[in-house]
């Protein structure tokens, strides 16, 4: 049991002074009966709350699917480049929320974000090993011994050894190759590539664990994951 201005201000479209101003004015109601009191402690999984005659469907914590564009910082404020929680449309914002995991400023595609730190930590553990699956525009054709070296775990220019992935090219013209890696080290699948002679033109996150990105997300777009799809991420 929880005061009712706490529960409605934590799905983040009013404030608590806002709850307030609406209580006054006759716009909350409790399993259909005006509110008259901002601390009065309801059950948000049982009680009926409605705001303006909208049902306030109480959520503990919030997961989002991002496509990320070029030129986004996956960060939660920056002075100076437009972030990812900048994209966040309000029905779905609330505060506390993050990006599980970073993008590159240049790449695009899936990114997962959330209020939920202790799910951000188990998928983003390596020894959970989340896959994550990209896929590389390059600068040339992967050779079979290129392919081998992923699978084996490619040592970078600095000498830290990544762990096995697994890659297979997709088209020749451009060359294009899939990745599919357990870690998130800083600019990993660009360096794993470097390390080859090869050069990462564009990269693009498709998906994460078992959940595909959705593809009818234009650039820019998010949509919430339906609890079966979270439950696909850390397939």
């Amino acid at each position: 049991m929880e005061r009712l201005d706490k529960i409605i201000a934590s799905q983040g479209r009013y404030s608590r002074s806002e709850v307030k101003k609406l209580i006054k004015a006759g716009l909350i109601t409790l399993n259909g009966e005006k509110v008259k009191s901002a601390d009065i402690k309801v059950d948000a999984e049982k009680d009926l709350i409605t705001v303006d005659g909208e049902d306030i469907s109480y959520k503990k914590h919030i997961y989002i699917m991002l496509n990320k564009p070029q030129g986004v910082v996956s960060a939660t404020d920056d002075p100076i480049h437009k972030t990812v929680i900048d994209l966040v449309p309000s029905k779905l914002f609330r505060q506390g929320l993050f990006p599980a995991g970073r993008l590159d400023g240049d790449t695009t595609g899936f990114v997962l974000i959330t209020d939920d730190g202790d799910f951000a930590h188990r998928i983003l553990s390596p020894k959970n090993h989340i896959m994550k699956t990209y896929h590389a525009t390059l600068d040339r054709t992967l050779t079979q011994e290129d392919i081998k070296s992923f699978t084996e775990g490619i040592e970078l220019r600095d000498g830290t050894l990544c762990l096995e992935a697994q890659v297979k090219m997709l088209s020749e013209t451009p060359p294009v190759a899939e990745v599919k890696i357990h870690e998130g080290k800083y600019h990993q699948v660009k360096r794993m590539f470097a390390a080859l002679g090869n050069k990462v033109v564009a990269l693009r996150r498709v998906k994460m664990g078992g959940l595909e990105l959705d593809e009818s997300l234009e650039e820019g777009e998010c949509r919430e994951i339906t609890a079966e799809e979270l439950r696909l991420i850390s397939e």
